[in-house]
């Protein structure tokens, strides 16, 4: 048996190849199932995050393994050209010494950032409860997780670390010198998000407003921060209020269009306002950006 990893990252791929090969759960678990379902693939465990989209697998030789995890990316996104350029097929120690710089977060786009061993050790798990590891992915993943554990305890790399979400902040404050008394608005109410409310309501913002697919989502997370829910299908009314935008939610497509931030624009009379786009696949669409004052 072989340990085999193919996948795409932050590092080999950008953002407009990288959201081709997001999954979501569903598609993760049905993925699982497909490919522990034929004879080449006998464990694996897929991870999937905002930066990285990847498949360890065991099978009884590495190179007919690779050959069908290629296939396997080029049927599930419809993009084999690009499985073939972007990705990267680690076999054995390599793709050992791969996953145990990963748990650590030294494989992240910001080294010593934390979500990357809760992700793995959600990977894993979901996984496992879905029949799909067995002894090789099981003793790989445990000790990885122990050694993500140990880099973070032992050493120095977390604390100094920021997040995405940390980062998406300093953007906002870099571009209006301050956010003490701004209003911004949050689309998404998950993980992601929460992180970006506490970096923002640690820089003085005035009023957080947040919308999410499900409303109740939208209220805990306002709720914690004293800020305000707004429903979904109506966020563009909403975005008035707001001089920052934040976007972290789980769509596969675009959710911010051109020609809806042009009527924005127009209601606000000339007030600029900043769109930060944090999800993968992308929520707002790049030509965005030709809009004036956006």
């Amino acid at each position: 048996m072989q340990l085999i990893v193919l996948g795409l990252n932050h590092k080999t791929a950008p953002v407009a190849i990288r959201e081709c090969f997001a999954f979501s759960q569903d598609q993760i678990l049905s993925a699982l199932a497909q490919l522990t379902g034929g004879q080449e693939i006998h464990e694996a465990v897929i991870l999937a995050t905002c930066n990285r989209t990847e498949i360890y697998a065991v099978a009884e030789t590495a190179d007919t393994a690779c050959a069908c995890l290629y296939d396997f990316f080029a049927r599930m996104t419809g993009t084999a050209r690009a499985a073939e350029e972007h990705c990267y097929c680690l076999i054995e120690e390599d793709a050992i010494r791969h996953l145990y710089r990963v748990a650590a977060s030294l494989d992240s786009l910001v080294v010593g950032e934390g979500q990357i061993l809760s992700q793995v050790k959600k990977a894993y798990r979901d996984a496992k409860e879905a029949g799909c590891t067995g002894i090789l992915l099981n003793q790989l993943f445990h000790s990885a997780i122990t050694v993500g554990k140990r880099v973070r305890n032992e050493t120095q790399i977390a604390h100094s670390a920021v997040s995405v979400s940390y980062a998406a902040v300093a953007l906002a404050k870099k571009l209006f010198g301050q956010l003490q008394g701004k209003n911004v608005m949050l689309l998404g109410a998950g993980n992601m998000s929460e992180l970006t409310a506490k970096h923002l309501v640690a820089n003085g913002v005035n009023s957080v407003f947040v919308a999410n697919r499900h409303y109740g989502n939208a209220v805990r997370l306002a709720e914690k921060f004293k800020g305000q829910a707004v429903p979904y299908d109506e966020f563009l009314h909403w975005a008035v209020l707001a001089d920052i935008i934040i976007t972290s939610t789980g769509a596969p497509h675009f959710i911010v269009h051109k020609q809806e931030v042009a009527q924005l624009m127009a209601r606000r009379e000339g007030r600029p306002i900043v769109f930060i786009d944090i999800a993968v696949p992308r929520d707002v669409d790049p030509r965005v950006g030709e809009t004036a004052g956006a």
